[in-house]
C-alpha cells in the first residue's frame, strides 16, 4: 500500500486514457511545468542581460546558471539521461542485458562529428541522424542476440562492445583513428550554441523532448508489450507477442537514445576520441540505471544525477578529510584517490542491497506517506 499511487479527494480516472496519464495529477503536471518554465527563465536572463550577473541579489540568485562548473555538471546530466534511459528501455523495460552500451554511445558521438565534417549537413540535423545510425547498428547486434537470453545475452553484447571499440580505432575515415575527431557547435538559425549557457538550453530541450517520447512510448502498445516480454515471456508469446520482434525493437530503441546521448556529448567537448567509450563507461550506465531505479523514466533521471554529483561529493569529502591535521598523511592521502574510484563500485553494491528498487521507488514511497499531491509523478 505504500506504494500506491495516491490521488486527492474529486479527482477520479473515468477513461483509459485519463487512467495511463503520464502525470498522476494535475498538480503534478502544472508543478513540473513551472518547474522547467523556471529552469529555462534562470538561463536565459543571464544569456538576455549579462549584467543582472553584477547585481547585488540578482547575481547571487543567478549564480548556478553562470557558474561554469555547475553548467557542465547539469549539460552531463542531459546526455548521459538521454543515454541511460535507453538503457533503461532495454534492460529495465524488456528485461534484456546490455554490457556494451557505451559503444552505441561513442557511434552516435562520432557519426554526427563525421556526417558533419564530411558532408557539410548541420549539427542540428547530424545529431538525430547519428542516432538512426546507432539504432541501425544496434539492430544489426541485436538480431543475434535477442535469441539468446541471461549470461550468454551478457556475453554477446560485451562481444560487441569490444568489436566496436576495435573498429573506432581502426576505422580511421570515419572516427580519425587514435587521433580522434573535431565537432563543430549546434547552430541554428544562424544562432550558435557555443557556451556552457546556450548549449544547456539546447541540451535540456532535447532531454525534455526526448523523456517525454519514452514516457508516451511505455504507454503504447509497444511499451506494454516489452513490460509483458519482461515480467513473462512465455506468457506473452501465448498471448501473441513475438518476442524476437520486440527484443529487437528494444535494441533499436536503446541504441537510438544511446546515439543521441553521444552526439550531444561529443559536440559539447568538441573533440571527439575512442579513449572515452569503454566498457568502463557500459558499467556505469548500468550503475545509473540500478541507482535510479530499473523500469522507470524519472529513475533514468535521478539515477543519472546521483552518478554525475557523487564525484564531487567525494572531491569534497576528500579535500576536506585532507585539510585536517591527522588527514594529511601519506597513508591517508595516497589512499584517497583510490577511495574515489571505488565510490561508484559501493554505491551501487548498496544500493543492491538496502535499496534494490532504486531511487524512484524510495520517491514512492516518501509520496505515499507525505501524501505529496502535486508531486506525484
Amino acid at each position: 500500500m505504500a506504494t500506491a499511487s495516491l490521488r486527492p479527494c474529486g479527482d477520479f480516472r473515468t477513461t483509459y486514457r485519463q487512467d495511463t496519464a503520464i502525470f498522476d495529477t494535475r498538480n503534478s503536471r502544472w508543478a513540473m511545468i513551472l518547474f522547467l518554465a523556471l529552469i529555462y527563465v534562470m538561463v536565459l536572463v543571464p544569456i538576455l542581460a549579462p549584467a543582472v550577473e553584477d547585481a547585488p541579489v540578482l547575481g547571487t540568485l543567478f549564480a548556478p546558471f553562470v557558474n561554469a562548473q555547475y553548467l557542465s555538471l547539469a549539460i552531463q546530466v542531459c546526455y548521459w539521461g538521454i543515454a541511460a534511459l535507453g538503457l533503461n528501455i532495454l534492460v529495465g523495460f524488456t528485461g534484456q542485458i546490455s554490457l556494451g552500451h557505451a559503444a552505441f554511445f561513442g557511434i552516435g558521438a562520432f557519426a554526427s562529428a563525421y556526417l558533419n565534417n564530411t558532408y557539410g549537413i548541420p549539427v542540428i540535423v547530424t545529431i538525430p541522424l547519428a542516432g538512426l545510425v546507432a539504432a541501425a547498428v544496434g539492430l544489426l547486434f541485436g538480431s543475434p542476440a535477442a535469441r539468446i537470453k541471461g549470461l550468454y545475452l551478457a556475453i554477446a553484447t560485451l562481444a560487441a562492445q569490444f568489436i566496436i571499440e576495435d573498429l573506432f580505432i581502426r576505422m580511421d575515415w570515419f572516427t580519425g583513428g587514435s587521433y580522434g575527431s573535431l565537432a563543430n557547435s549546434v547552430e541554428l538559425f544562424g544562432f550558435a550554441f557555443d557556451t556552457d549557457q546556450k548549449f544547456f538550453l539546447f541540451a535540456l530541450t532535447l532531454t525534455i523532448l526526448l523523456y517525454i517520447m519514452a514516457a508516451n512510448l511505455m504507454r503504447s502498445r509497444d511499451g506494454r508489450a516489452f513490460v509483458a516480454v519482461r515480467d513473462h515471456y512465455l506468457s506473452a508469446e501465448v498471448m501473441g507477442i513475438n518476442l524476437t520482434k520486440y527484443r529487437i525493437l528494444s535494441f533499436g530503441i536503446s541504441s537510438f537514445y544511446a546515439g543521441i546521448g553521444g552526439a550531444l556529448y561529443g559536440h559539447y567537448l568538441g573533440f571527439v576520441s575512442a579513449e572515452g567509450f569503454t566498457i568502463l563507461l557500459s558499467i556505469q550506465f548500468l550503475g545509473i540505471i540500478i541507482i535510479g531505479g530499473l523500469g522507470s523514466v524519472m529513475g533514468a533521471m535521478l539515477g543519472t544525477i546521483f552518478m554525475v554529483l557523487l564525484p564531487v561529493v567525494m572531491d569534497g569529502s576528500v579535500g576536506l578529510l585532507a585539510s585536517t591535521e591527522w588527514g594529511n598523511t601519506p597513508m591517508i592521502t595516497n589512499g584517497l584517490a583510490f577511495f574515489k574510484e571505488m565510490a561508484i563500485g559501493a554505491a551501487i553494491i548498496l544500493f543492491l542491497i538496502f535499496e534494490p528498487d532504486g531511487l524512484a521507488h524510495r520517491w514512492r514511497l516518501i509520496k505515499a506517506y507525505w501524501k505529496l499531491y502535486p508531486f506525484s509523478y
